[in-house]
């Protein structure tokens, strides 16, 4: 038979995995035997989970290749959302339930022998982020998926993660999140991809060949991006799509001559200054090396993303960038990438060769901007001198950009030199500061808040002048969370329960579970919902008991607050209630008394003296409390040890009320707030954040609201007084004579000393004590309340009823309509 006669068979054309369980069962026994390597005697759930995880991955490969041809072929508009943190947690069950296998997936595992939960927890969590900001982008790249629309995220392949915590004699102690030590089966190596980061070195000015004076970034120390790449599936749609992680390496290993010579450390030096780039998770910036490291982080992340976005598109449409804006766009996660901007500048300019004015024009339609904070300190700020030691030439070209700025301004604004002053991206000073979200704002076409109160402040406050200037560009985005992992994936016994009544399309229209508002008035469905809820309230105690060893009540009222431990989000305001409740005991006024469990948790910033203090504060209280036989039952509490995504999945389902007590006006958004709702908890809290969403959705009569409003908060500024509140409250003097009596820190004198003063502080921003009654007063409500089983059931559907806008899909949509303009790729 000739040659040419020969049919070869492309790599392409394997036969597709099969989707049965039995089929799981055999991609499980072929992964297990050839691909571990394993034997019948090996009993290890990590190698189970492998096999499984493994057989899992080949129906996403399937999947990914398919969307990745089918966005390649339609070649129309991309975004790419660029975050220093994704909090993706654990991959398994997503992964499952997004494929359509949970059934299958269920009885291959049960034909083997295996317990799935099991299953579930031999996977570590993917704990590259430090809480909300982190978890959002996870969550948009899901409804990305979800909806089809081609959004690569990009982020940093972090070696060590969000800390892991532990208590240790009520303090928290940090160690070592090495969640990659044992690999993770469900990334890519792409080598091919590599990309080379500048640092150091200097600008220079030279003449190209046709005479053009241009300049470039020379000398550089250069550290490789390799990337690695996870797929993102989408719900029952076939769609994977793409989060890419950078991981930074050396361009040499070592240095052979410093090795012979006998200089071992000196030899691996430039290895291990690459690798910190991408070994921890924000690194405590109190220092100047731990500040440099942090900004090396921000760029490494905008440079390796943004050339990689140009190397794709250089591989289709050559250097012909006439059409780039109109098919590209940079989402930019809070201010931390905001160096993009810069970047993609200097890229255009010194490596393509494009004009000022033609890179500005493509930069400044391509880059939006996302804010997620009304804290001023929490705004990027970095010194002239870092970034030019650190990065010369970006340096350069955000003074450029800086210049033609003020320019602007003094055109619009003439003679207004304090205006120019205030608005400048150079801030001037005893040592000059690049500010970096005035750098996002003057680069982006789109600057959005993310809840509706968050936006407002920031066009009425922290970016006033810049929306006086360019009013067009502020929008408002509304944050949601995903209902595939926060409701379908962490919560089946209500899933099965809405199903069973209304069909299963809430899972992708989150707003068709209005359809169980008229259900919550049924004796039998509200029965039914009971039993779910004291299911999964049996199993969060259970855990509970394993991880505190305190015993939680599936009859009492489940009273959570969990979220990053912060002042401004007032666990302190949580605590001293806990204390007025225990006073209230001891003092026998316990008539129609509402049993309570309080759980809080949460990680403090390493660094953060004050947040970790009230983390001591909770434990020590709750040494007494939980000692106390005179308490008994009546009231629990613990700090829930090592919050991560893993533990909100059993938190959020048994929560019955969800605490959000920040200072109004401090808080973004909140999604914690939405993950408690969705499953049908009642929220306390103030006006502040998606909280007034929340509230205008699902009505005040299911809301426990209570605080000075965001405008009462400014008003209260110099003309606060704790002291006088304290002592016109006889509840509040006597919480106040138990901490100040030392009586939760007998041996301990002093301990609390600076909480209390804090308290009592003129000068408090979070006004804790200003607080402190209208907070009482809406928890003696939500106790009253609890009581009344049949009216709490129906204040519970209707949260869970009305939570539709909350979704992530909602959002995503919101920002493509508004923002992005996509057309969602739909497979063959």
């Amino acid at each position: 038979m000739s040659k040419n006669t020969i049919q070869l068979r492309s790599l392409n054309d394997a036969p597709r995995v099969g989707q049965t369980s039995d089929d799981l069962v055999n991609g499980m026994q072929r992964h297990f035997l050839r691909t571990l390597g394993l034997s019948k005697a090996c009993i290890s759930d990590h190698y189970k989970y492998q096999a499984l995880a493994l057989t899992i991955r080949d129906r996403l490969m399937e999947n990914w290749k398919d969307t990745k041809e089918a966005v390649q072929e339609t070649d129309g508009k991309r975004t790419y959302y660029l975050s220093l943190e994704f909090l993706m947690g654990r991959a398994l069950g997503n992964a499952i339930l997004n494929l359509g296998l949970d059934e299958q997936a269920t009885q291959a595992l049960h034909d083997l022998g295996i317990d799935i939960e099991e299953m579930i927890e031999a996977e570590a969590d993917a704990g590259l982020g430090n809480g909300g900001l982190g978890r959002l982008a996870a969550c948009f790249i899901d409804s990305c998926a979800t909806l089809q629309l081609p959004v690569t995220g990009y982020g940093i392949r972090y070696e060590y993660g969000m800390f892991r915590q532990s208590i240790v004699d009520g303090f928290q102690q940090e160690s070592p999140d090495h969640w990659l030590r044992e690999g993770n089966i469900w990334e890519m190596e792409r080598p091919e991809y590599i990309q080379a980061i500048h640092f150091g070195g200097y600008s220079e000015s030279y003449h190209d060949d046709n005479g053009i004076l241009r300049s470039r970034w020379v000398g550089t120390h250069d550290v490789l991006a390799v990337p690695y790449d996870t797929p993102i599936p989408g719900y029952k749609n076939g769609t994977v799509n793409t989060l890419r992680l950078w991981k930074s390496a050396a361009t040499d290993e070592f240095d052979l001559g410093e090795f012979n010579a006998g200089d071992y450390a000196g030899s691996v030096a430039q290895k291990n200054n690459a690798e910190h780039i991408s070994m921890v998770l924000y690194p405590n910036d109190s220092s100047e090396n731990g500040k440099e490291l942090r900004l090396r982080q921000q760029y490494f992340l905008a440079s390796a993303s943004i050339k990689d976005v140009l190397r794709q598109w250089v591989e289709v449409h050559g250097e012909d960038f006439s059409e780039f804006a109109a098919k590209n766009c940079f989402q930019l996660n809070d201010t931390h990438p905001t160096v993009s901007v810069a970047e993609l500048m200097r890229i255009l300019m010194d490596d393509y060769r494009l004009t000022w004015d033609e890179s500005w024009a493509i930069t400044s339609k391509t880059m939006a901007y996302t804010n997620h904070t009304l804290l001023p300190e929490a705004l990027e700020r970095w010194s002239v001198r870092l970034f030019s030691h650190l990065l010369p030439r970006i340096l350069d070209i955000i003074y450029e950009i800086n210049a033609r700025f003020l320019k602007e301004l003094a055109k619009k604004y003439p003679g207004d030199v304090a205006r120019q002053r205030r608005m400048s991206i150079i801030e001037e000073g005893d040592e000059q500061q690049v500010r970096m979200a005035y750098l996002a704002i003057v680069g982006s076409f789109s600057i959005n808040g993310v809840a509706q109160l968050h936006s407002d402040l920031l066009v009425e406050g922290l970016f006033a002048d810049f929306y006086d200037l360019w009013p067009a560009k502020f929008n408002n985005k509304t944050n949601g969370v995903t209902q595939r992992r926060w409701m379908a994936w962490c919560n089946p016994s209500l899933t099965q329960l809405i199903n069973k009544n209304i069909g299963d399309s809430w899972i992708t229209q989150l707003d068709e579970l209005r359809r169980l508002a008229p259900l919550a008035e049924q004796a039998s469905f509200r029965k039914q919902w009971a039993a779910c809820k004291r299911e999964n309230k049996e199993t969060l105690a259970a855990i509970v008991q394993e991880e505190c060893g305190v015993t939680f009540s599936p009859d009492a009222m489940f009273d959570i607050q969990v979220k990053r431990i912060h002042e401004y989000k007032r666990q302190l305001l949580n605590v001293l209630h806990v204390i007025h409740l225990y006073d209230r005991i001891k003092r026998s006024d316990a008539d129609n008394w509402t049993n309570r469990c309080v759980l809080i948790g949460g990680k403090a910033a390493p660094g953060y003296y004050m947040a970790k203090k009230i983390i001591k504060l909770v434990n020590s209280v709750a040494e007494v409390v939980n000692n106390d036989p005179d308490v008994g039952d009546k009231l629990k509490i613990v700090f829930f040890p090592n919050y991560r995504v893993s533990a909100m999945e059993k938190i959020a389902p048994a929560a019955d009320l969800s605490e959000q007590i920040s200072t109004a006006g401090k808080e973004a958004s909140g999604t914690g707030n939405m993950k408690f709702m969705m499953n049908g908890a009642l929220t306390i809290g103030t006006l502040d954040g998606a909280n007034i969403e929340i509230r205008e959705e699902v009505g005040d009569e299911n809301f426990f609201l209570f605080g000075l409003t965001a405008e009462e908060v400014e008003q209260t500024r110099g003309n606060y007084n704790p002291n006088a509140i304290i002592e016109a409250d006889e509840d509040f003097k006597r919480v106040m004579n138990l901490l100040q009596s030392a009586h939760f820190n007998q041996f301990e004198l002093g301990l609390f000393d600076d909480v209390i003063n804090a308290i009592r502080c003129e000068n408090d921003p979070w006004l804790t004590a200003a607080d402190f009654r209208s907070f009482i007063d809406a928890q003696q409500e939500a106790a009253t309340a609890y009581q009344d089983k049949t009216q709490w059931l129906k204040m519970s559907i209707y949260n869970t009823a009305f939570s539709g806008k909350f979704s992530t899909d909602r959002t995503m949509q919101d920002y493509n309509r508004d923002i992005w303009g996509l057309t969602p790729v739909k497979l063959k």
